[in-house]
């Protein structure tokens, strides 16, 4: 545990280890306070596409925390770092939450639903027939078929729901084209946060609660790794993996020193 809170940086999942829905998690406030105090270098990399920095910074804020917008990377963020590097001035079709929209537009990706470059899939809670049959077809005209994340599930207050890659799955299966996933575990996010945090790889930690998201992505990326099993691993699917996170705590505010945790004291 000393190894890592020796860590000069954390990179830090949000869904399942920051909060579940909008309930925020026991040791968050703890946590953030120690990274704070502690003049850790932090970020939170969210394979989530649905919200700007700015939404989650007034997400987190109604929660009882105030991190800054800078503080965040999202996988539509990295999606248009992808798009942008590969093709400038493209276009897409988009489904995702508002959010991603946002974000892509205002980086210059222009939207087109007759003949884009690329069809991009987020996360979003009114996807629909039109949207599978939409993409569909203009992938078989010959758009590449990109999409913002691998999660399969994420946690919700009231149970696991499904994200992104059960959406990709039906226009995979009818179009036999494979989308390129941008989020983690591609190191691309990694490497950005890296980047963006000014840290080599072994000054940084990185905690997650998926191990096919997550920990794999901070294994592939020469990270210290730490597992909390706030969100949709359990103890018992870690022994599924052929890897395995350095440790496994049953929430962030365990990172904290006992001495300093302010939510047991109360």
């Amino acid at each position: 545990m000393e190894q890592l809170r020796n860590k000069k940086a954390f990179i830090c999942d949000m869904d399942g280890v920051i909060y579940h829905g909008n309930r925020l998690l026991p040791g968050v406030k703890d946590f953030v306070n120690w990274l704070q105090k502690s003049d850790k270098k932090y970020l939170f990399l969210t394979n989530g596409s649905g919200k700007t920095p700015e939404q989650l910074h007034d997400k987190l804020l109604k929660l009882g925390l105030d991190i800054s917008p800078d503080h965040f990377y999202t996988s539509a963020m990295a999606t248009l770092h992808f798009l942008t590097s590969q093709k400038p001035g493209c276009s897409a079709y988009i489904v995702g939450e508002p959010g991603l929209f946002e974000v892509l537009l205002r980086g210059g990706i222009h939207f087109d639903d007759q003949n884009p470059d690329y069809v991009v899939i987020g996360e979003t809670f009114s996807y629909n027939w039109s949207n599978i049959t939409t993409a569909m077809r203009l992938i078989g005209k010959g758009a590449k078929f990109i999409a913002t994340n691998y999660d399969l599930t994420y946690p919700e207050e009231s149970g696991i729901a499904p994200a992104c890659r059960a959406l990709t799955a039906p226009i995979e299966i009818t179009t036999g084209k494979h989308a390129y996933y941008v989020g983690k575990p591609n190191s691309l996010m990694t490497s950005t946060a890296l980047h963006m945090l000014h840290v080599l790889n072994f000054e940084c930690a990185l905690v997650g609660d998926n191990m096919t998201t997550d920990i794999v992505a901070g294994i592939e990326s020469g990270l210290d790794t730490a597992l909390v099993l706030s969100g949709v691993s359990s103890r018992e699917t870690v022994e599924e993996y052929a890897y395995r996170p350095r440790l496994i705590l049953n929430g962030v505010g365990d990172i904290v020193p006992e001495e300093l945790r302010e939510e047991t004291k109360e």
